[in-house]
């Protein structure tokens, strides 16, 4: 039995594919490559080229591959993206996610996998952020990845199917093997952009707000090695398939760093100084948010493997200088 992993050619899909062939699972990857990259994905997985809206195309995949299980990636997310594009998000991110769920359902498929995101939480008034933390998301991008947990979460009730929904916080990092890394174009990510700037793929960045509540007055998050995020969507396959409940996971490291912090860290570890502006704040973006992630440890036993900030930025910057000698991006 095969797993579909939709978005399978993106930044962290290509990482639970990495996962899960490391493991000798077999997987089929579904992506349109609108900001995938066929290159990430391995030689010898299927990459079915298509939309996941597709219901003829996804109902042939699930029979073709036998799939039993969908992990789905496949979305927009960038947040200043979806202020000025809600309705775009909501078509991406939540009807044709829908479609795909449906058409799954259909076929029965009974386990699902979800990517979703610490922005349901939105400013959170209370730290760390537990999974029973209020839900207010702050932006249309947050809105759309609750939707699609609602759904999950109904469609469970009423069709018996099974979800691990894991909640990420800010993922960052790359295959230590330099395997995949992130490789979209004009990407909003922090440690990408910083890595981006001291490589010399842009010439400089932008600090967004710097009169927020936080000692130092930049937004502090909770960043995750995108390896160690993988080996959790793996954990959460095994656990649905030895007959695990639907569950909501918060996938976080339970501390958090700045902005300055991190950039500061860029700069040191790549011993590269380069310009930094200092800007408004952005639309969607709370303060601070940092989870516990004692839930997800103890229901998938996950112990991870590089919770380090220097190490989730040498392998982001490792990434990057190869990128600089490949065509991938």
């Amino acid at each position: 039995m095969h797993i579909l992993i939709t978005g399978g050619a993106g930044f962290i899909g290509s990482h639970m594919v990495l996962d899960c062939v490391d493991r000798g699972l077999p997987v089929v990857v579904l992506d349109d490559l609108s900001n995938g990259i066929a290159k990430l994905v391995p030689s010898g997985v299927p990459l079915v080229i298509g939309d996941i809206a597709d219901v003829s195309l996804v109902r042939d995949i699930i029979a073709h591959y036998q799939v039993d299980t969908v992990a789905h990636f496949a979305a927009k997310i960038v947040v200043p993206e979806s202020v000025s594009d809600p309705l775009g998000y909501y078509l991406t991110n939540v009807s044709k996610a829908r479609t795909l769920f449906e058409t799954a359902i259909k076929a029965n498929v009974r386990k699902f996998i979800f990517s979703s995101t610490a922005a349901v939480y939105g400013d959170s008034k209370s730290e760390p952020v537990t999974e029973e933390t209020q839900l207010q998301p702050m932006s249309p991008y947050g809105r759309s990845k609750l939707m699609v947990e609602w759904m999950l979460e109904d469609a469970a009730r009423a069709f018996g199917i099974e979800t691990v929904i894991l909640r990420y916080f800010n993922v960052a990092g790359a295959d230590p093997k330099l395997r995949s890394g992130q490789c979209t174009k004009g990407s909003t990510h922090l440690i990408k952009v910083a890595c981006e700037v001291s490589t010399g793929r842009r010439e400089s960045m932008a600090i967004y707000g710097t009169d927020y509540p936080t000692p130092d007055g930049t937004c502090i998050r909770d960043y995750i090695h995108v390896s160690d995020l993988a080996r959790a969507h793996g954990l959460a396959l095994d656990y649905l398939r030895q007959g695990g409940k639907t569950c909501v996971l918060n996938c976080a490291y339970g501390h958090g760093s700045s902005v300055r912090e991190v950039i500061n860290t860029v700069k040191r570890v790549s011993g590269m100084d380069f310009p930094v502006i200092e800007s408004p704040r952005r639309d969607g973006d709370p303060p601070s948010i940092v989870a516990t992630g004692e839930r997800v440890r103890s229901v998938l036993n996950w112990q991870p493997r590089y919770d380090d900030l220097d190490m989730i930025v040498s392998h982001a910057l490792a990434w990057e200088r190869r990128l600089n000698e490949m065509s991938i991006a």
